[in-house]
């Protein structure tokens, strides 16, 4: 099939939006958490673009995409994207060149280990946190991303994912539960210490986010058309009624509507249509809304009030249990009316689906949870994870980078 220039255009645009959602995601975070380690989660997501990037152009593509090896992973066909066609495509996206495809996974490479920040915020080294961004990378989301969109072992099973629900935001979520458990809780912990610094800076992260995800989720169509109109429909309507679930569910248990929970709302929805947004109908996409805003606020509940356990700012939640539910609704609503490519769930006629989605689930949980203990292990033994007492009190800025986000 012929390279098709306005399916090109569109994914170039595509791409400029998701790399958009790195930065925009270090706003989002920077806001919630307290002002004297503002900076240091900019100084992840912002430094973790580059990293992150450089090393999927060194190694990330080619293990991830090039001909599998016995379904466990790629080649080194495609080192530092040697042989990617500029004028040619892949089979992968036939209508557009090989090397649009490839900078435009490159951008979820990217944000993957990223969003484990907002789990260990206010208390990792920045040293440990460039090692475990490499580790993590090359140790869990390349293989995952082979297996589920590389042709790996668990595409050959039947497992689908349209654009990250388990090789992203399950990878993600089950990530930061293990790394919470790993560094243990922040000083103090407790409401007072979770009180956002600069919510305007949240609202505008999670703003950037919502338009970036468009190119995200839409963008995986990878082509113009029916497909990719469908699929932004679906995303803006899973995130809006997720949205209005968080709303009201504050305004119930505080007495009044908050900002931070609309917006924590929105991700939420957001994360949560991502694995099934180009297998799904836009009616479809509003009851997921629903469910995936009900799971995900009470999720948090449990993890962080029950559970003590620290994540931040809740990526096991916002991200984790939404990834989880997003992608097992594949097994149930799915529908080759919407993507003759993809399956039918069980309400369509296909009762395997759902049991094939929840072993992808399964794996992708597993893989993530211990691969991240073990990783944190070995950093935590050799170079240490967590800034000493005193470090974490003063604030991350001043004790890893030398900088305020303020000045008086």
């Amino acid at each position: 099939m012929a390279i098709d220039t306005g399916d090109t255009t569109w994914m170039l645009i595509s791409t400029g939006l998701v790399m958009l959602m790195t930065p925009a995601l270090g706003f989002f975070e920077a806001g919630l958490i307290r002002s004297k380690n503002s900076l240091s989660v900019l100084v992840q997501t912002f430094s973790g673009l580059a990293i992150l990037s450089a090393l999927w152009f060194i190694l990330g593509f080619t293990l991830v995409f090039s001909p599998s090896q016995s379904g466990i992973i790629g080649g080194f066909d495609w080192l530092f994207f040697r042989d990617v066609p500029v004028n040619d495509s892949l089979d992968y996206a036939p209508t557009i060149p090989g090397i649009t495809f490839a900078s435009f996974q490159m951008m979820f490479a990217v944000i993957t280990p990223l969003l484990i920040t907002g789990a260990f915020a206010e208390r990792l080294k920045w040293s440990s946190f460039f090692v475990f961004i490499i580790a993590w990378s090359i140790l869990v989301y390349y293989p995952l991303a082979h297996w589920v969109w590389g042709r790996g072992w668990l595409a050959d099973l039947g497992v689908f994912d349209f654009a990250g629900g388990i090789v992203i935001h399950t990878s993600a979520g089950l990530a930061s539960v293990a790394a919470a458990l790993v560094l243990g809780r922040r000083r103090n912990f407790g409401p007072d210490i979770m009180v956002p610094h600069n919510i305007p800076l949240a609202v505008l992260g999670a703003s950037l986010l919502w338009i970036g995800w468009f190119g995200f989720n839409a963008g995986s169509a990878l082509a113009s058309g029916g497909l990719a109109a469908n699929t932004l429909l679906v995303t803006h309507i899973g995130s809006a009624t997720s949205a209005i679930v968080w709303l009201f569910l504050s305004w119930k248990r505080a007495g009044k509507p908050s900002t931070t929970a609309v917006i924590n709302g929105a991700i939420s929805g957001l994360a949560g249509v991502t694995p099934a947004a180009g297998f799904i109908t836009a009616q479809t996409s509003f009851l997921l809304g629903i469910v995936l805003g009900f799971a995900s606020y009470y999720g948090i509940l449990l993890i962080k009030e029950r559970l003590k356990i620290d994540d931040a700012l809740d990526v096991s939640s916002v991200h984790g249990i939404t990834g989880i539910v997003g992608s097992i609704a594949i097994g149930l609503v799915a529908t080759t009316i919407i993507n003759p490519a993809g399956p039918n769930g069980l309400l369509y006629g296909n009762s395997n689906q759902l049991a094939v989605q929840a072993l992808g689930v399964a794996i992708a949980a597993v893989l993530a949870f211990v691969g991240t203990i073990l990783i944190m292990r070995v950093i935590d033994i050799t170079i240490g994870l967590k800034v000493k007492s005193e470090e974490e009190e003063i604030g991350l800025d001043i004790t890893q980078h030398a900088e305020r986000a303020y000045v008086d």
